[in-house]
């Protein structure tokens, strides 16, 4: 998702690489849910994160979308978010503790987070860190590295998959405005049924079977 401010407004001044400190420490969030609660469908999922939630839960992509997903629109690509539901806003996956109740399966955005990736437009297709210094609501935060926060293995494979998949839903964004509508349709019909519904083996590792699907893709929709 594309967000229409600059990175002063809402960061310290700062990018940061994986192996930096950052204030982002939460202590264990200490029984405050805030950040899952009325984010309406900013938590968007990618593939990654339903591959991760669909062999947690030995649950489809479908099921999901019943209940605890949602489509929407995202720059033109219609893609799943988090769903969130009551009175409260709040997400689907929490509990009624206020914890969430998928945290080892937890979204990238979710681990993220108050962290933010910094794309810039100097056609490097890379990304950085940002710390969102607005967005949680408890203080004096300790320092962690980046790394840790993040709490992905092979971190390294993550941020590839991370920065291939955005800058091809980058490719797709500009292909789409240029389609008509009934090929826009077709081909975001393509992408959900191709990343997200297909079911992934999950007792195979989730890299290669993207990367898989991804040069699908790029042949389908003509891509260098």
């Amino acid at each position: 998702m594309k967000r229409q401010v600059s990175i002063e407004e809402i960061s310290d001044g700062r990018l940061y690489d994986k192996n930096d400190m950052v204030r982002a420490g939460c202590g264990g969030c200490k029984g405050c849910s805030a950040c899952c609660r009325g984010m309406g469908g900013s938590v968007i999922l990618d593939p990654l994160d339903v591959f991760r939630l669909t062999a947690g839960l030995g649950v489809s992509c479908e099921a999901l979308l019943a209940d605890r997903m949602e489509l929407g629109v995202v720059d033109g690509v219609i893609l799943p978010n988090l769903r969130m539901q009551g009175s409260g806003e709040q997400c689907a996956f929490l509990n009624g503790e206020g914890r969430c109740s998928v945290h080892a399966l937890r979204p990238g955005i979710c681990r993220l987070f108050p962290l933010g990736r910094y794309y810039p437009d100097d056609g490097s297709r890379g990304f950085r860190y940002f710390l969102q210094v607005h967005e949680c609501p408890l203080p004096n935060k300790t320092k962690v590295r980046v790394s840790k926060w993040v709490d992905t293995p092979d971190l390294q494979q993550y941020e590839k998959f991370v920065n291939d998949w955005h800058y091809f839903l980058e490719d797709v964004q500009e292909r789409l405005e240029r389609e008509t509508e009934e090929n826009v349709k077709n081909i975001n019909l393509l992408l959900l049924r191709l990343f997200y519904l297909r079911p992934y083996d999950g007792t195979e590792a989730f890299y290669p079977q993207f990367a898989l699907r991804l040069e699908q893709a790029k042949e389908i929709l003509g891509f260098a």
